[in-house]
């Protein structure tokens, strides 16, 4: 007989792990199935082991720049592999972190590759061969997401690399391109054209970044460019020669072909899901366009069967799948959650200055033809960006003019992806404009500039 639980979660990400422990923590009987490292790609090879290669870059750049701040450095270099160490270290302390949560709310942890099997059954491969049949009244799906690959960028983990042999890279290569410039591609650029390695980013559509607002879009590129990043816009790589010691990019481009040289190519366009082998087919679940088909609370067309995180259409974030888990567990324990509201989900980039977005841009609100007020206040304008030496950048806010709606935030400087949690807690309580006006802010602090924004759509800046 399979051993028998109220649920199984196949995947730890951000997805599966958290939705485990809640399960648990509902007096669920629950088991996580996991092939490689428990926290998924977002802890071991996404989101924080990043983020530690970043603070690392953002360390030495504030060195190279002490002099600005009265301080003498005599000639500081970069280890580059005690970089990589550390992010490793930091990636492999969380991942032991996600196994004390595991033992401390007595989850089972199963190793292996897990399938959908019919009659509630899922198979487990170990990594001898060795097949398992587990069983559970509901069977979760957070099989995550890996690096999208193009025809003409062939990822070999040589010359051409995806997110993470970018990673773990054994020497620090004097030059790259990155393809692709959403968060995954402005992040590793910065990072290496902290420490010194030549960056271009080759870019298919007219601007940067391009899910932000066109304001801030034009602002990283305007930081990037000052720092020494070459960026190419409205522009596809042909085909990378990988024959030489070096990469021949070729670069379709607005005037005509350029053949660029590098070291290495980083691949970044994007990631696809894990559908693959999960025994979609074979118990009929339902998909389109490479996505799980489930409904507000995740359930697939199969009764049992869920399906949270990047295999769904929401956006492939960590904090989404996290909250899609908790709302599909809450819901399989008889609980009545609200469903997600996708309309106010934060995204933060941490390239160097920091990008963080909430709702809607300028140009959606106005494409739905709303009447708008929009508010900007740049932080070359903040007492505290001044005093830290961090005046790049600014807040944007966007109004409903009618109603004082709030209907986005875009935001770009130094720790705005720690002020963005602000502007969603507002408009989840459908706070206006004139609110945030008069909720007074301390002074100095970045955080001022929401609030300095707010009364710049009304009219009422005092600062600028």
């Amino acid at each position: 007989m399979a051993e028998k639980y109220d649920v199984i979660v196949i995947g730890s990400g951000p997805g599966g792990y958290v939705a485990a422990i809640r399960a648990s923590q509902l007096g669920l009987k629950t088991a996580v199935i996991e092939k490689e490292e428990l926290g998924g790609i977002c802890l071991n090879w996404g989101c924080i082991p990043t983020k530690a290669l970043l603070k690392s870059a953002q360390v030495f750049d504030y060195i190279q720049h002490a002099k600005d701040y009265g301080i003498h450095v005599e000639n500081p270099s970069v280890d580059f592999n005690a970089m990589i160490k550390r992010s490793r270290d930091v990636a492999n302390g969380m991942s032991k972190g996600i196994n004390f949560l595991f033992k401390k709310n007595k989850i089972d942890t199963i190793f292996g590759h897990g399938k959908l099997a019919k009659n509630k059954q899922v198979e487990v491969t170990d990594k001898d061969g060795k097949k398992t049949l587990y069983s559970a009244e509901h069977i979760i799906l957070a099989t995550g997401g890996r690096a999208r690959e193009l025809p003409a960028l062939k990822i070999d983990n040589e010359k051409i690399i995806g997110y993470r042999k970018a990673m773990v890279l054994e020497k620090q290569p004097e030059s790259m391109v990155i393809v692709g410039s959403g968060a995954i591609g402005v992040e590793f650029a910065y990072f290496y054209n902290s420490i010194g390695t030549k960056v271009t980013i080759v870019e298919f559509m007219p601007t940067i970044v391009p899910v932000e607002d066109e304001d801030i879009s034009k602002q990283l590129e305007k930081s990037y460019t000052k720092s020494g990043i070459k960026i190419m816009t409205n522009s596809e790589v042909l085909a990378v020669n990988t024959a030489g010691q070096k990469c021949e990019v070729k670069i379709k481009t607005p005037t005509g072909e350029q053949t660029l040289t590098c070291d290495v190519v980083l691949s970044a366009v994007g990631v696809t899901t894990n559908l693959e082998g999960i025994g979609l087919e074979e118990v009929g679940v339902a998909t389109d366009k490479g996505k799980v088909l489930v409904d507000q609370y995740y359930k697939t067309n199969i009764p049992n069967v869920y399906a949270i995180g990047d295999i769904t259409s929401g956006p492939a974030l960590a904090h989404v799948a996290s909250a899609e888990g908790i709302i599909c567990v809450e819901k399989i324990a008889g609980h009545h959650p609200q469903p997600l509201d996708y309309g106010n989900i934060p995204g933060c980039t941490y390239c160097q200055p920091e990008i963080a977005s909430v709702g809607m841009t300028e140009k959606k609100a106005k494409e739905l033809g709303l009447d708008i007020k929009v508010g900007k206040f740049p932080f070359s304008a903040s007492g505290k960006a001044s005093a830290s030496g961090t005046k790049d950048g600014f807040v944007k806010v966007i109004f409903d003019a009618k109603y004082g709606e709030w209907l986005g935030a875009h935001m770009i400087g130094a720790n705005v992806t720690e002020m963005i949690a602000e502007v969603v807690v507002a408009r989840k309580l459908e706070t206006t404009g004139h609110e945030i006006i008069k909720s007074v802010h301390p002074h100095p602090t970045m955080s001022e500039a929401i609030m300095e924004a707010a009364a710049a759509a009304y009219g009422e800046v005092i600062h600028l």
